[in-house]
């Protein structure tokens, strides 16, 4: 039992041994790669579509998205006022209707 004990534990011990060489050979590598004078350079040049367009008219596209969120945005702020003040208005007309007229029907 011991003996398998200790073939066990030394060939753990080299598995680490050479998982510890490898490790460092491509640090090395990798060391070396990145210290290389003769690195290709790429020059990276901007994408530019054939039929691209102009400038002015992204702006235009733009400030055009823009005014209609405007006015879509106020006419909601428009249609919910006008909701709101129906509300308030039957609302009102609800409570007078009970404080007023209910009460003298039930009175008599």
């Amino acid at each position: 039992m011991t003996s398998q004990n200790d073939r066990h534990e030394e060939l753990e011990q080299r598995e680490r041994l050479l998982r510890q060489r490898e490790m460092e050979l491509r640090l090395r590598e990798m060391e070396a790669k990145i210290h290389d004078p003769d690195a290709p350079f790429y020059q990276t040049v901007k994408h530019q579509q054939p039929n691209s367009q102009k400038p002015w008219m992204k702006k235009f596209i733009l400030g055009a998205k823009l005014i209609a969120i405007g006015v879509t945005v106020l006419i909601a702020v428009r249609i919910a006022a006008i909701l709101a003040g129906i509300i308030i208005v039957a609302a009102l007309t609800f409570v007078s209707y009970k404080l007023f007229f209910d009460s003298q029907i039930n009175t008599r």
